[in-house]
């Protein structure tokens, strides 16, 4: 944990664990807390779950709260391919205005074994749609 919040600055935790996932294997909040990160938990079945759009939302505001405060956030989840990746694509879309497949494109060029499904594909889409109305 250190390593992070050190070397990488990260202020900001986003969990994308159930709770029960998370109970004997991640810090808790008040571990992250103790070491000056604040924790955001947006829990989402592993596999088959796709976070929910107000989650999306949530999610890459707190993104861009930290990235305003000029910290970093770290987003996880079990094995860093689905839930954690469908959720740093949405912040993608928000900052740079991309599709869901240019998001997902980028992020499978950074690390290949994302994987993010129809379902999320489409809640993506409709996230995209979201905030490009909100910004006209």
């Amino acid at each position: 944990m250190s390593l992070l919040v050190q070397k990488e600055n990260v202020r900001g935790v986003i969990t994308m664990n159930e709770e029960y996932e998370t109970k004997y294997f991640c810090n808790s909040a008040e571990e992250w807390g103790d070491a000056g990160v604040e924790q955001l938990r947006l829990s989402t079945v592993d596999l088959t779950g796709v976070p929910s759009l107000e989650n999306l939302h949530r999610g890459v505001e707190f993104v861009m709260r930290h990235r305003e405060e000029g910290s970093s956030v770290y987003v996880h989840c079990k094995a860093g391919r689905c839930r954690s990746a469908t959720l740093v694509a949405a912040y993608l879309i928000r900052l740079h205005y991309w599709t869901p497949e240019e998001a997902r494109h980028r992020l499978v060029t950074l690390r290949p074994h994302v994987l993010i499904h129809s379902a999320q594909r489409a809640a993506l889409g409709r996230y995209r749609q979201q905030v490009c109305e909100d910004s006209s």
